[in-house]
Order: structure tokens, then sequence, then C-alpha cells
């Protein structure tokens, strides 16, 4: 547990650098408010994991880049980190430094709550599939999951992401930043559609339940 908490402080800290040190300021209400939601959430889920499913927990604080891994998927993982990185950063820069696309604080609101229901939906996620790896490959007990969130969509954990593509660039205040969300939104749409492959190709029962459970993020939408 020691470990895994000092994994969270070092994360928390380099992900308060990427926010604050592109923005050149400490007075950056929306950059505070999101690392507060980062840290708060990031460790709540972690402490509930440790105690109800400590090998989803190592599984999720494993390296981004694994043996068993699809290649595509490393190649996509790895992309995906580096641009969300520079997004991040580029965003404190535009709402701090130049103040072109300024964002009204109920929006910046919206954003802090999209961003609440992110982790509330990766909580759930979490807290239903007990084999919700961070990356593309399938386990040797892995079995389809058909209750909570996944009798809804069947990629819970994605949908949650597509709230916090959108809430994040309000809470930060970039219009710009959500503009190039839809880059973001693509390549999980892409991966998606990839890992699908994946799953109807080597997970049994996973055909049968894409018939049942109809619709990827949204109901009625895709």
């Amino acid at each position: 547990m020691v470990k895994v908490t000092l994994q969270i402080v070092v994360w928390t800290a380099i992900v308060a650098a990427m926010i604050l040190w592109p923005a050149g300021t400490l007075a950056y209400p929306g950059g505070w408010a999101f690392l507060a939601v980062f840290a708060i959430g990031g460790l709540a889920i972690t402490l509930w994991l440790a105690k109800r499913n400590p090998r989803l927990l190592r599984e999720r604080m494993s390296s981004p880049v694994q043996r068993d891994q699809k290649l595509w998927d490393r190649i996509w993982l790895t992309l995906f980190i580096v641009l969300f990185c520079a997004w991040m950063m580029f965003m404190s820069w535009d709402a701090a430094r130049t103040g072109f696309t300024a964002v009204p604080v109920w929006l910046q609101v919206v954003g802090g709550v999209l961003t609440v229901l992110y982790l509330l939906g990766v909580w759930w996620t979490f807290r239903e599939n007990t084999f919700a790896a961070p990356v593309v490959k399938i386990q040797e007990d892995q079995r389809v999951i058909d209750t909570g969130p996944y009798a809804i969509v069947r990629h819970p954990m994605y949908a949650s992401a597509l709230l916090l593509i959108v809430g994040l660039p309000l809470l930060l205040g970039s219009w710009i930043g959500l503009a190039m969300s839809v880059v973001f939104i693509l390549g999980i749409a892409w991966r998606t559609l990839h890992e699908e492959g994946a799953l109807r190709a080597e997970l049994k029962g996973y055909d049968e339940y894409a018939a049942r459970v109809r619709y990827r993020f949204i109901p009625s939408v895709w």
C-alpha cells in the first residue's frame, strides 16, 4: 500500500507540474480545481480497490506497455499518453497565459461536474469488472461482464473517458482545447473498434453479449 500511495503522490506531482508550469502562475483556479478532483478522486478509487480488488489495482498500476499486449495497442496507448499530456499543457498555457479563449465560470463548473462524473463512471466500471485492464489483452480467466454499466453500454470505461475529454478543457478554461478534444474522441473510437475485434475473436460469449447490448458508448447513438 505504501508503494501505491507513493505512486499516486508522484503522479499527482507530475500532473501538477504539467498544469501549473505552462500556466506560469499559481493563480489558476481551474487548474487547482482539476488537481483537487484528480488527487482526491484518484486516491479514493485506489483505496477502494486496495480493499476490494487488489488484483485489479495491481493491473491498473502496471506499465502501459506489456508483453502480452496487442502490438497495435502498444503504439496507440503510447501516442495517446504523449498527446494527452501535451494537450493538458497546451490548455493550461492557453487559458492562463493568453486568455484568448476565456471560458465562462459557469461552464468551468460544468467541466468540473463532468470530471467528477468521469471518476464515478470509472469506479462503477471497476466495481463490476475485475478484468478492466488498462491495455487490450485477453486474460486467462476472463469472462464477459454484462452487469452494472455493462448492461447499458459495452464500453463504460470509454464512455466515462468521453466525459473527461469534454469536461477537462471546460474546467481548465480553453475553447481551443475543447475543439482539439475531437481528436481524442476519434482515437478512442478507433481503439474501441479494434478492441472489439479482439474480444469477438478471443473471448467466448462476446458476440452474444454484443447482440444484447447494442451500443458501445452512448445508448441510441453508437
